[in-house]
């Protein structure tokens, strides 16, 4: 079975990027996981506030148990690193734990963050570090992406907070229209980040510029004929 791994830093990274991408490749068959490396603490409680700081872990780790199965995904693998302090986390320890989680499941695809990490939150920038190197250790690997948006998009819609990429560079764009409210529910379970997001108080239209496309780079690839995203997602990429 083909089988797809999204790496990323914290509860909700999974969600507001490539949400809708993983549903339809799970909807096709596709066996999705997710492993995550914080619990996400040094987060927002939501405004108001859904928690106390002390509760924050245990809340967005129920977050995402509700997102992933909003999205029809397997269940998430989380670790146990510092939210906001993986630059104080030993790297080769790090990526034992990603090897060891990738060893459990197979995957022929990997999925996160790029060089600057989408926001460019360190965390972020760090586990595509990680993402890549371990890429690069597992030979049965065939393809990793990162998440990405264009520049295009980014000028359209003002967002000079978001790292964007060159449109050249975008690999796979994929229209997510179909899953809209699967995607939908999955960015509600994270109810502690809702308000942390100005694009979520943003007209539907808008939204749906935002979140209802979502869109790759192909960072790195040892056979495009393994490549099964694309066989996937026909009908779906722009």
């Amino acid at each position: 079975m083909d089988c797809l791994l999204a790496i990323f830093a914290h509860p909700d990274d999974e969600t507001f990027r490539p949400g809708g991408t993983l549903a339809l490749l799970a909807q096709s068959g596709v066996k999705v996981h997710v492993l995550i490396l914080t619990h996400g603490e040094a987060g927002s409680c939501g405004e108001p506030s859904l928690c106390t700081p002390d509760e924050l872990p245990i809340i967005r780790t129920r977050e995402l148990l509700c997102a992933c199965v909003a999205l029809g995904i397997e269940p998430p693998h989380l670790l146990d690193y510092p939210d906001g302090h993986l630059v104080e986390a030993y790297s080769e320890q790090v990526i034992a734990d990603i090897l060891a989680f990738i060893r459990q499941v197979h995957p022929q695809v990997l999925v996160s963050f790029g060089p600057d990490g989408l926001s460019g939150h360190p965390d972020h920038i760090l586990v595509g570090q990680w993402a890549a190197e371990a890429f690069q250790r597992i030979e049965e690997i065939d393809v990793l992406y990162n998440v990405a948006v264009p520049q295009s998009l980014a000028i359209r819609l003002g967002m000079k907070q978001i790292h964007s990429v060159p449109d050249k560079t975008i690999a796979l764009s994929v229209d997510v229209a179909s899953v809209w409210e699967i995607k939908l529910t999955a960015m509600r379970c994270h109810a502690t980040q809702w308000s942390s997001s100005p694009m979520l108080s943003a007209p539907v239209e808008r939204q749906r510029q935002f979140f209802g496309y979502e869109y790759f780079v192909r960072a790195a690839i040892r056979n495009s004929s393994d490549d099964f995203i694309p066989r996937h997602l026909q009908g779906y990429l722009l």
